[in-house]
């Protein structure tokens, strides 16, 4: 009950639990290089910066060219609350679009938005180069471009401090394998979500790296090329989003609503609960007690993964729906008994 009273008292306050999901900071602001200031390069760099949003929002190569945004692309403007410029090197456009009027432009569009809290990933990445082998940690030189590549694909991004027990495990060997096990030892100190193995390496003036994913029960790896670090950088990003997205972003017609009930619910976990809810429309039904019923709009693989983030376990079971009662034969002319509407389905259930 007291968690009743403080729910609908409005008191709530935006507190952040051990769950290890990170809320991505610019997740609408897009920076795109350009080489002047003239009006036809900004256009131009405006229309990336739309390309690169609709991707970072959706996980979709091929969202930006959806007829129903024929509009926003053709005029911007209209979901662009702000841009500017930063001298750089290298100079960049500052685009920074509204949140609201985007995803309203993307949803009438029948495109389904990936929200801003998306799991974080811990990243060891090997360099191989002319100059030798270096692992990539956190506050070095060569973890900008890897930064600069996250927040431009919408990742949230975490670096080991890359100490000298860490090069130890994080060889060549290890960052390929197919088991992650050294790594999650190492890992462990850093509470991430996701872990992301990669191994660059510099041949003939191009870069190309493999690389390994593994969040929850999800494997991935893959391969990719880049003139550079940067654009290696981006490569591996692009595709990590691209991997990750279609688990958390549900596809219109692809799911209907679905009944969620959370057990064990306390005024900071309803904060958090509620920001991982809103990719699905999240509808308060009822309270009771420290249990709380929602509808929302998704796949039970869906919410699955995105309740994961926060450490939620689902509760296995539950009523089944009652069998429908078969309608007895009655004589011509008496009035038919009607069978009993069956028992709804049980809701989705999960505890803290």
């Amino acid at each position: 009950m007291r968690f009743l009273k403080f729910l609908f008292v409005g008191c709530l306050s935006v507190v952040s639990l051990a769950s290890h999901a990170e809320t991505v900071k610019g997740l609408y602001q897009v920076r795109e290089p350009v080489s002047s200031q003239t009006p036809e390069e900004r256009d131009q760099a405006t229309q990336r910066a739309l390309d690169t949003l609709v991707l970072r929002l959706t996980g979709d190569p091929k969202a930006a060219q959806s007829p129903g945004l024929a509009a926003v692309r053709k005029d911007p403007q209209q979901i662009i609350s702000q841009f500017g410029y930063d001298a750089g090197p290298p100079q960049v456009l500052k685009v920074d679009f509204d949140p609201a009027t985007t995803e309203q432009a993307l949803r009438r569009a029948g495109l389904a938005v990936w929200g801003a809290n998306r799991p974080s990933i811990l990243g060891w990445w090997l360099n191989d180069s002319a100059e030798g082998s270096s692992l990539v940690g956190d506050g070095q030189a060569s973890a900008a471009p890897l930064r600069r590549a996250a927040q431009h694909r919408g990742l949230p991004l975490r670096l080991p401090l890359a100490d000298l027990d860490e090069q130890i495990v994080a060889t060549a060997p290890n960052l390929e394998s197919a088991d992650p096990a050294p790594l999650r030892d190492a890992s462990d100190r850093y509470n991430a979500d996701a872990l992301l193995a990669v191994h660059a390496r510099e041949e003939g003036g191009q870069w190309q790296a493999k690389w390994r994913l593994w969040l929850g029960d999800q494997k991935e790896a893959g391969s990719v090329q880049g003139a550079d670090t940067a654009a290696l950088a981006d490569a591996v990003m692009l595709a990590i989003s691209q991997r990750l997205a279609p688990r958390f972003v549900a596809k219109p017609g692809a799911s209907g609503e679905q009944l969620l009930e959370v057990q064990g619910m306390s005024l900071e976990r309803y904060a958090t609960l509620g920001r991982l809810l809103e990719p699905f429309g999240a509808r308060l039904q009822s309270v009771d007690g420290d249990r709380i019923l929602y509808r929302v709009n998704g796949s039970a693989d869906q919410l699955r993964a995105q309740l994961s983030l926060a450490k939620l376990q689902e509760v296995q079971g539950g009523q089944a729906p009652a069998p429908a009662t078969p309608v007895q034969p009655v004589a011509a002319g008496s009035a038919p008994t009607v069978a009993p509407a069956p028992a709804p389905t049980p809701p989705l259930r999960f505890r803290w």
